[in-house]
């Protein structure tokens, strides 16, 4: 461990509740990730950032660093490719011990007609949605696994989305992708819980974030503009409070499925 995090590694108070605990988050650089992020360093964890854009971690962890009380490590990664997710826990274990809350959250959210859409879309979006994020579980299942024991808490946090239980027309590819976050989860639930790791799927409604604005489809884009903006919609800051009350429970507590929605979405 370096000097640099040794230095803002501190012992928990009753005021953290996550104090003591290490946390990975993917997708850290915006969105639903940073905002995560913050708040579980917020709330006293070592916290390893993890995402492609290099900047925008090293920004976020100066910015956490003078504050937080536990470590904070920026860590640039491809989450699609196996090998160098192994390698990114390897680091982060090397750096921060071994982990014991994972955010798998990074995603992608690209519309488009069915008989119009484009197979590159489809395909990062089941790279990023389901191969990441299955990335993700396996790269850290051994520390959940290793650190969980009674009396103390082990988390594997999926972010799905309301899409893949409801009715989202133009959004099917998007919409089946979060389906299959929900199916597995509650099978590694029944897989991993009985071994003491606490499993869940927080699936957001309308959020505002950067999710959408690199689709191909023009009308699409516009069309979400327009759901975001015809109701009060979610922040970032919603989703990060709903999932550190659900990572916060005590140990034996499983938040298992956690719906986040606007009020007007009903």
């Amino acid at each position: 461990m370096t000097s640099e995090l040794l230095n803002n590694t501190n012992s928990s108070t009753s005021a953290q509740p996550l104090g003591g605990r290490v946390a990975v988050v993917t997708g850290a650089s915006s969105g639903i990730g940073e905002a995560t992020a913050r708040r579980l360093a917020g709330d006293g964890a070592a916290v390893a950032l993890l995402g492609r854009r290099e900047d925008r971690l090293k920004i976020l962890a100066d910015e956490l660093r003078p504050t937080a009380t536990g470590a904070v490590l920026p860590v640039t990664v491809d989450l699609t490719d196996p090998d160098a997710l192994d390698t990114a826990a390897r680091a982060v274990r090397d750096a921060l011990g071994p982990v014991d809350l994972v955010m798998a959250n990074a995603g992608a959210m690209l519309g488009a007609p069915f008989e119009d859409g484009r197979a590159d879309e489809w395909d990062r979006m089941i790279d990023v949605n389901l191969r990441g994020l299955l990335h993700t579980a396996r790269a850290f299942t051994g520390d959940l696994l290793a650190t969980a024991e009674p009396g103390r808490a082990a988390d594997l946090v999926h972010v799905g989305s309301v899409a893949g239980h409801a009715l989202y027309p133009n959004w099917s590819v998007y919409s089946a992708t979060k389906s299959a976050v929900a199916h597995l989860t509650r099978n590694l639930r029944a897989e991993l819980g009985p071994r003491g790791v606490r499993v869940k799927n927080v699936e957001p409604g309308v959020t505002v974030t950067e999710l959408g604005s690199d689709m191909q489809d023009a009308d699409l884009r516009t069309a979400l503009d327009d759901m975001r903006t015809g109701i009060r919609p979610l922040a970032a800051e919603d989703i990060a409070d709903a999932i550190a009350f659900a990572v916060s429970a005590p140990p034996h507590v499983n938040v298992a499925e956690l719906i986040v929605v606007p009020v007007q979405q009903g």
